[in-house]
């Protein structure tokens, strides 16, 4: 199963005027660069707790279909399920009935179950995609605060420490960071 991003979010979690005001940033020439340390940081966080902040669109490509009927996603969360295909021997990409499948979002992983008669795939590698949405909702405010407070924080750090400091991030979060996201940590087996 490959997870492949489509759109990114509309909006980071933090906005741009929120980090000016935490750092209590007022020379303009530094913005630009705020922004991308934001949007780094956002991508750091997800990486962190696996789990997307802001809805994105992501496609999940299987090559075939599991025989106990449900997808398990490397997603979370997953709010609905945009499109599906499957890919016949002629290489065409033939659209899933929406009722075959079903999104089971509470469930951590997500899961897509099968219900109902889907097409059989005419190739071996990459043959079903299903395109969903994946985040806490369309807006930053719809991310739970720690998370929030963890990009902003983060952000922050690498703007006031610039160097090295991101990528000793990288191996290891801070702890006051880390903390922020333990509760949202994706279980992993």
């Amino acid at each position: 199963m490959t997870p492949l991003a489509l759109e990114p979010p509309v909006e980071e979690p933090v906005s741009l005027d929120e980090a000016r005001s935490f750092l209590r940033l007022d020379q303009a020439d530094e913005y630009d660069l705020l922004a991308m340390l934001l949007t780094a940081a956002r991508l750091m966080v997800e990486a962190a707790c696996g789990r997307c902040l802001v809805d994105q669109h992501w496609r999940i490509v299987v090559d075939r279909w599991p025989q106990e009927g449900e997808i398990r996603l490397p997603l979370s969360p997953v709010s609905a399920i945009l499109a599906a295909r499957v890919y016949d021997q002629a290489g065409l990409a033939q659209p899933i009935d929406p009722a075959a499948l079903s999104l089971e979002s509470l469930s951590d992983p997500p899961l897509i179950r099968i219900a109902g008669g889907v097409p059989t795939p005419g190739r071996d590698h990459g043959a079903i995609e299903i395109d969903v949405v994946a985040g806490f909702g369309p807006a930053a405010t719809d991310v739970p605060a720690p998370l929030r407070q963890a990009v902003l924080r983060l952000a922050a750090r690498w703007f006031e420490e610039r160097g090295d400091v991101a990528s000793r991030d990288a191996r290891a979060l801070p702890v006051p960071i880390a903390a922020l996201l333990a509760p949202y940590r994706r279980a992993r087996l």
